[in-house]
């Protein structure tokens, strides 16, 4: 094994980072390229007025995938960014006013599902259990062995244990198996948020992530999710990996089989033995490789995820019935999905994702105020029927109606700062598929929730790492995308 090998990372996500400081902790010298002026990708924040926003993520969940990059270098990861849990987890709203908070402890769980409907607390506790086992069974071989197509999956999972995972039923399906009250498969069926996908399209299994929160909990980091990235920032400068920001790569050289390295913006050429793109795969395709369209006609298979409308609002008030994270839910959220991810749509009657910050954290907003982060999920951009900005900021009026008429009174008469981001700019500022932010879609009859592979199937050196690659989207996701492409380029630099 050559470990003298230069490795060029393109771009510097999470999953860029994570694939960057495990190779350097395994002693390749390895260098970042990165189109922005600051870290994250996604992960990136706003600051304006007094005013502190996550323009992306805003959930930090299964932490102890990002507490490896910092054991392996004998150090902590609260010496870089400390974190904490929030109760509750969320606090859902719905059209008719009920309101249903989640926790992680089983009996203040269970009181909540009682209040609904007498035995949702056992139906309740039956679903987990069922979750239980589809997380432990995806986390197993899926996650921590990084598998990456049905050929690997059916050579880890053996016998009957293939037969175990939900594969025959919808997520959706799933969840009203096991939950007949409509709130609670209105809530469950949105845990499908974290990837961006459609609960009435993604396979039974996915029904693993609420695991994410009940067994490991949800944590915020003080001043923001941003403090992850500067966390991570530090501990690559103290292992020496390079980071070039304002420094966009345009294409990736190749010859033959083999990939030889990067052209910067400005004609720099970067000599590298091996390249790991955090570009996701389709646009790295199109915009650095340039492959022809037979070879682009195999990608279609890796949809994107869905966009998003980002509305962050600055306010002079404080609305005391929101939790840190809420969900404002469609009073038809099949409908809601079906129009994002089938018809392809801005949905009338959406669920919106509403973060308030400074419910816990009163540095994000001066004294007495609030600030909202606003997601409803919409689709992606369509190269058929293109939807224009100003489309865009007529659905940003709609949200707010919505949101007014579901208790936040006068929002737009208390509102003192506005930013809005839509697809277009998502597109443009991280070269993101179609302007997805969750990298591919999942579901039953394109993929089996199944993403790129990490190893390029043309060029032996190139590897691929983030949302649109396995394990898929989501924080903690492109972490683990990241460590075990490290894995991936020991094992192919070991032959």
């Amino acid at each position: 094994m050559n470990r003298h090998k230069k490795v060029a990372v393109i771009g510097s996500g999470l999953g860029g980072i994570s694939a960057a400081i495990s190779l350097a902790q395994e002693g390749y010298p390895v260098s970042i390229y990165e189109k922005n002026d600051r870290i994250g990708g996604k992960l990136n924040v706003l600051s304006k007025q007094g005013y502190t926003f996550d323009m992306g993520p805003s959930i930090l969940t299964l932490p102890h995938i990002f507490e490896r990059l910092f054991t392996r270098s004998g150090r902590k990861m609260s010496d870089y960014f400390p974190i904490r849990p929030l109760t509750p987890h969320w606090r859902n709203f719905f059209d008719d006013g009920t309101v249903v908070n989640l926790f992680m402890e089983k009996d203040r769980m269970a009181a909540e599902a009682e209040q609904l409907e007498p035995g949702a607390a056992k139906q309740v506790e039956a679903f987990l259990n069922y979750a239980a086992e589809q997380y432990d069974l995806v986390e197993k071989g899926y996650f921590e062995h990084g598998l990456d197509t049905i050929r690997d999956f059916m050579k880890f999972y053996t016998g009957s244990t293939f037969f175990k995972f939900d594969l025959w039923h919808t997520m959706h399906q799933g969840v009203a198996k096991r939950i007949s009250n409509r709130y609670l498969q209105d809530i469950f069926d949105f845990f499908i948020k974290y990837v961006g996908s459609s609960a009435y399209d993604a396979p039974g299994f996915m029904n693993c992530l609420p695991v994410i929160q009940f067994r490991y909990d949800l944590w915020y980091v003080d001043g923001g999710l941003y403090g992850i990235a500067r966390g991570l920032g530090r501990l690559m400068d103290e292992l020496g990996i390079r980071v070039h920001l304002n420094s966009e790569v345009t294409a990736i050289r190749k010859s033959g089989n083999r990939v030889t390295g990067l052209t910067l913006a400005d004609g720099t050429a970067v000599d590298a033995g091996i390249i790991v793109s955090n570009m996701e795969v389709i646009p790295a395709c199109q915009r650095l490789l340039h492959e022809d369209a037979a070879f682009m006609k195999k990608l279609e298979r890796f949809e994107p995820a869905c966009s998003g409308l980002v509305l962050d609002l600055g306010l002079d008030c404080k609305y005391d019935q929101l939790a840190h994270h809420n969900f404002f839910f469609s009073s038809n959220q099949k409908k809601h999905f079906k129009s994002v991810f089938r018809d392809k749509v801005l949905p009338h009657n959406p669920t919106i994702y509403l973060v308030a910050a400074s419910r816990t954290d009163p540095t994000v907003a001066p004294p007495g105020c609030e600030c909202l982060k606003i997601l409803p999920h919409i689709p992606y951009i369509s190269d058929s029927n293109p939807l224009s900005q100003e489309d865009y900021l007529q659905f940003k009026e709609h949200i707010i109606d919505r949101l007014e008429s579901m208790g936040l009174k006068d929002l737009r008469k208390h509102t003192v700062f506005e930013h809005v981001w839509t697809p277009l700019d998502i597109q443009r500022q991280y070269y993101s598929n179609k302007g997805s932010i969750y990298g591919v879609v999942s579901s039953m009859t394109k993929n089996l929730a199944f993403k790129a592979p990490k190893q390029s199937t043309r060029y032996d050196n190139l590897f691929f790492t983030g949302g649109s690659v396995n394990p898929g989207g989501g924080m903690p996701m492109v972490v683990l995308c990241g460590q075990n492409v490290c894995k991936k380029i020991i094992e192919w630099d070991r032959n």
